[in-house]
């Protein structure tokens, strides 16, 4: 009968796989062929009998969700996609690792249809489909209403994965299976590739824990390992998994890396480098697959996934037709999804966040506080919290919008609140807040001092490579942290963030610019947006007449303005624009006379045409001071190079932060020396 997988076809589909990823592996002279060998028939199962997804929408909300955590498998995933008839032309996997092709190297999110996250840095995918599976939970919880059979609400869906060997060492696995456990996600199901193999050799040159345990210490449902091959008891497993609705749940499968080879199954050989046209041939001629052509899908292959495909898009049918009950029946809540899913916001959101805060001194921190108090009455669906730092407003835990997790109060469903206890926990923080982002309902943000932005910096950058809004929320932001001394006070933080393409840093100097950042953060960003903020508690701005609250979001504007052309311009963010405004009048005393520019984003700056930016930073030979407590050669380009950048070219000291400026130069007097001895020398 059509569509049905007899044991001879279901081998057939297997060494389709296996041998699309040996051949795209093999054009290309570089990739990891032996995982997909290993895995095509439990990735086959799981694909066919248990995922669901309609091929023709890759964004249908209501589907499960698969994540590919060992990245460099990815012509696994690729294979199964193009049979399954995702918008992957078999083109295109000839074209593997190739300029302008829908198959990198590893696979990226937002480029090929399917790919749910972008993998690669081993561990980060299985964080971030922690992300996932929180974000599904809490919209159920928001959104689903009584349990009914006929009804297909949001969240419902599960969050697949595959992980191997080096995601388990990585250090961010633990954390974030550590926080899965903790928060019970029942509709997380994660497959262990135990291969026993890495890069280097057998795992046990490197790996001799008993991870399996390890898991189950961390309150996650275990199978016993399970044969690669057996996929009748994979499949048990698999529905095991999804019976178990209070815990995650480990797979734990045995595969041979590299499987069909002599030569290298079972070898790190099969691990990173192609099999070559004579291993290839010979593991063909093996498994009984023509040695030519090359990717080959033969027709029964191709006439059984016409089949599947349409079962998959029936099934869907099918869930969209109970989900259309589930809007009848509950119009507010079908209301509240769409309103999330579409973004909504006030028109005025800036003129809500800014209100009250001009002439109001304090620290940004405590601004930024007041200002997610703020976003949390318009935007229900923010949620977020910080890595154990919420008594620091990094960010707050804001009580009246209810806790995630163990710790929600008695009788209330634990994934109803807002607020997430990420504990102590900032490598799998950053990733699991980018994981929320991507199931595309909650908006989330995450918080922590700005030192520990260094735990969280390959999350940050996937962000930024994905272009998903995820906001994190640092403080602490300079040498000002004080009494803790140079481990805490990061120095050359803000420069190395800057640098990462795609991210959108604010350093606010006040509550104005603060409640502005948040404005457009939420109202124009196109990717994640970093709040850097202070400790120490700052005076607000006096601006100049004309100043309009959007003036913010141009990156810079002027702050004082001189009577006449200026003779030096200082730029500053942050906690060194009051300093920068005080040298000046300083300065003034001396005939000197500054503009001063606050620039609370330079990616902003630099994204105005050169004309503003040159209205209001010239390059005509007017000298510009930069004035930064960090750093601060991200001002290079406006300064010149022999221009004098008023950083910190050491690490900090642990005194009082008064202190510390004294000694480090941060005062206004001693920055309009260095200002007045710059000019004189020029």
């Amino acid at each position: 009968m059509p569509g049905e997988c007899t044991p001879q076809l279901r081998e057939t589909i297997e060494n389709t796989i296996r041998f699309l990823a040996v051949d795209a592996v093999n054009a290309a002279k570089s990739g990891h062929p032996g995982a997909p060998m290993g895995l095509a028939a439990a990735a086959l199962e799981l694909f066919d009998n248990h995922l669901r997804f309609d091929p023709s929408d890759p964004d249908w909300p209501l589907r499960d969700r698969f994540v590919l955590s060992g990245g460099h498998a990815s012509m696994l995933l690729y294979s199964l996609l193009h049979l399954y008839g995702y918008a992957l032309s078999l083109d295109e996997i000839r074209q593997f690792r190739q300029w302008g092709a829908l198959t990198p190297g590893h696979p990226e999110y937002g480029l090929t249809p399917g790919v749910e996250v972008t993998t690669g840095p081993l561990g980060q995918g299985f964080a971030h489909a922690v992300g996932m599976a929180l974000a599904a939970r809490m919209t159920r919880s928001r959104f689903g209403g009584a349990p009914n059979a006929e009804q297909a609400p949001p969240g419902e869906h599960f969050v697949y994965g595959i992980m191997g060997d080096g995601d388990m060492m990585e250090g961010i696995s633990s954390e974030a299976a550590s926080l899965a456990g903790h928060l019970g996600l029942g509709n997380l199901v994660f497959i262990y590739d135990d291969n026993q193999i890495t890069i280097d050799g057998p795992t046990d040159i490197s790996l001799s824990e008993d991870v399996p345990a390890r898991f189950a210490a961390q309150g996650w449902h275990v199978s016993s390992t399970i044969d690669g091959q057996a996929v009748g008891e994979f499949s048990e497993a698999l529905k095991a998994a999804r019976g178990e609705t209070e815990r995650p749940s480990l797979i734990v499968l045995r595969t041979v890396i590299g499987r069909g080879s002599s030569a290298v199954a079972g070898k790190n050989k099969a691990h990173g480098a192609p099999l070559g046209a004579e291993e290839a041939a010979r593991s063909k001629q093996a498994l009984g697959w023509p040695t030519e052509p090359a990717f080959l899908v033969p027709d029964e292959v191709r006439t059984y996934f016409e089949g599947r495909i349409g079962a998959k898009q029936a099934a869907r049918a099918a869930a969209e037709a109970r989900h259309q009950v589930w809007r009848e029946a509950n119009p507010e809540r079908a209301e509240g999804w769409d309103a999330a899913r579409d973004r909504k916001l006030p028109g005025n959101l800036g003129d809500l966040l800014a209100k009250g805060f001009a002439g109001v001194d304090d620290s940004t921190r405590k601004h930024s506080a007041a200002v997610l108090e703020r976003l949390h009455e318009v935007v229900p669906y923010m949620v977020g919290g910080s890595a154990d730092l919420a008594g620091s407003a990094a960010p707050p835990i804001l009580k009246e919008y209810g806790i995630v997790g163990p710790g929600a109060a008695e009788g209330e469903d634990p994934y109803a609140g807002r607020n997430i206890y990420f504990g102590v926990r900032e490598h799998a923080m950053g990733a699991v807040t980018n994981g929320i982002a991507l199931d595309g309902t909650l908006l989330a943000y995450c918080g922590t001092f700005l030192i520990f932005s260094d735990y969280m910096r390959p999350s940050i950058r996937l962000a930024a490579l994905m272009k998903v809004r995820s906001l994190f929320v640092f403080t602490h932001d300079s040498f000002y942290v004080g009494e803790d001394g140079p481990t805490h006070q990061p120095i050359e933080q803000l420069d190395s963030l800057r640098v990462i393409p795609g991210l959108t840093v604010f350093r606010p100097a006040d509550g104005v610019e603060t409640a502005m950042a948040y404005a457009w953060a939420l109202q124009r960003a196109e990717g994640p947006v970093l709040f850097s903020l202070t400790r120490q508690g700052l005076k607000a701005v006096d601006r100049l007449e004309g100043f309009e609250l959007e003036d913010v979001w141009k990156g810079a504007y002027g702050v004082r303005e001189p009577g006449r052309s200026p003779d030096v311009v200082l730029v500053a963010s942050g906690s060194e624009v009051s300093l920068a405004s005080e040298a000046a009048e300083g300065l003034a005393e001396r005939g000197i006379e500054a503009r001063v520019v606050s620039m609370p984003s330079l990616e902003l700056f630099f994204a105005q045409p050169e004309a503003d930016q040159l209205a209001l930073v010239p390059d005509d030979g007017t000298p510009v001071v930069a004035v930064e407590a960090g750093r601060g050669e991200s001002y290079r380009r406006l300064v010149g190079r022999r221009g004098l950048i008023i950083g910190m070219a050491h690490f900090g000291e642990s005194a009082p932060a008064g202190k510390l400026a004294e000694e480090f130069g941060f005062t206004p007097g001693a920055v309009a020396d260095r200002v007045a001895e710059h000019i004189a020398g020029a």
